[in-house]
């Protein structure tokens, strides 16, 4: 293995993405022909990954359409892929939307209807509600973002003000069946909140919606409230007749990409202990945390013994405190994180997202270690007034420590990596 820290990090991220391989979980799920036609309808960061994949895989007839970010897409045969914007939504997620709908219309319960579902496509899928508007579908998405509200709550009130999230898209299909091959990038891997679950319906209600935007003190505009007040926001509930026939499968997740990166390091001589998939919270708030562990690690060798490799994954989430930063919640993590392990030898740590991009810059997230402090003093960075302009990205854009992967075309979330190393900071060659 490389002794050097950074490319050791950089193979747990890499064996990490490909346990999400679309290509090589598809075929482990593939459904049964159907007698009518087969429909491939998508949505997310690596739809078009799943879809190019599930072309190579189907060995009969099919058509679709998948939706993906701006520069996500991949070559496809049989199945059309667009383009649209995330995290903030646009008229091309608008008529990506519309198209979706279009394509399951119609169907007769001969047909299958195979949908490929990854995280991203909650903002990639803007759909809004009779007497909303896509601004009003935007101000909701951006005062999601700027809200610190968990995953779980933002997919609900989204869901609430579509008319294609929340198994709508489904019940559209109706009376084709619908199987949902789903990656996850949930905390706890609930099928229903990944894109706030177009085919798939949720147990969190309009009265759960209400109550979320309360307890996050969102400003939503006044016609967003006045249809989450009213019956006509109410999404399909699980046991709608109409989507009972329906599978859906998770084929791939946080917990296996920790498991096989931890199996990585241990083949390379280095223990690996996963703390959690499912890591909720203030991301620089995780990163403190973090920083204490392997604190304690690095001076006291406890409560793991080093060499040691921490992992875990999970969705953190950032509460905007000004505008103009740039970063997001991996840098954002790395930054507390950097400034907790200040001075200490022997502690290199990533943070990134699997899809390939933090935030809305081109970094999937960075590096850091004992010295990034230092470091970034020397080239002008005061890190703590950097983290409280949620500007991380700008203080490790100045060191040098930006990673830089490129989409992955796969998303089950984010990967926290940390090394400790034992006496001399060395790796075993």
């Amino acid at each position: 293995m490389s002794t050097d820290p950074k490319a050791f990090l950089s193979s747990i991220f890499e064996t990490a993405v490909a346990a999400a391989d679309p290509e090589r979980t598809i075929r482990q799920h593939l459904p049964a022909k159907p007698k009518g036609r087969t429909i491939v309808i998508g949505a997310g960061k690596g739809s078009a990954q799943m879809a190019a994949a599930f072309e190579k895989a189907w060995d009969r007839p099919l058509e679709g359409l998948v939706v993906t970010r701006y520069g996500y897409a991949a070559r496809c045969e049989r199945i059309e892929v667009i383009e649209a914007a995330h995290p903030v939504p646009d008229a091309a997620g608008l008529t990506a939307s519309r198209r979706l709908l279009d394509k399951v219309s119609g169907l007769s319960e001969d047909d299958l209807v195979v949908a490929l579902i990854s995280g991203g496509g909650s903002a990639l899928l803007p759909s809004p509600a009779p007497g909303l508007t896509l601004d009003d579908e935007i101000a909701v998405n951006e005062a999601l973002l700027a809200s610190g509200a968990p995953i779980a709550a933002m997919n609900t009130i989204r869901k609430h003000v579509s008319t294609i999230k929340g198994g709508r898209l489904a019940a559209a299909a109706w009376p084709a069946k619908v199987i949902s091959l789903v990656v996850s990038d949930i905390p706890g891997d609930d099928p229903a909140l990944v894109a706030s679950g177009p085919t798939i319906p949720g147990q969190g209600n309009r009265q759960d919606a209400l109550n979320f935007v309360r307890t996050y003190d969102m400003k939503l505009p006044d016609a967003v409230m006045a249809h989450l007040n009213s019956t006509a926001a109410d999404a399909p509930s699980v046991y709608d007749e109409r989507l009972a026939g329906n599978e859906v499968h998770v084929i791939a997740s946080a917990a296996v990409s920790l498991e096989a990166a931890a199996q990585f390091a241990r083949g390379q001589g280095i223990d690996a202990v996963i703390l959690s998939d499912s890591i909720e919270g203030e991301a620089r708030d995780i990163g403190s945390m973090h920083a204490a562990i392997v604190r304690e690690i690095a001076l006291k060798n406890r409560p793991f013994e080093k060499p040691v490799l921490i992992l875990s994954g999970g969705e953190t989430t950032v509460t905007l405190r000004t505008k103009g930063g740039k970063g997001g919640r991996n840098s954002e993590f790395l930054l507390a994180f950097a400034m907790g392990i200040d001075g200490i030898e022997a502690i290199h740590a990533l943070a990134a997202d699997t899809d390939g991009i933090d935030g809305s810059q081109d970094n999937a997230g960075a590096f850091a270690d004992g010295t990034s402090i230092a470091r970034m003093r020397t080239a002008g960075i005061d890190a703590k007034a950097m983290l409280s302009r949620n500007d991380a990205w700008t203080a490790f854009n100045a060191v040098g420590d930006l990673f830089l992967p490129g989409p992955t075309g796969t998303n089950v979330n984010d990967l926290r990596a940390i090394l400790v190393t034992g006496p001399g900071g060395g790796l075993p060659g």
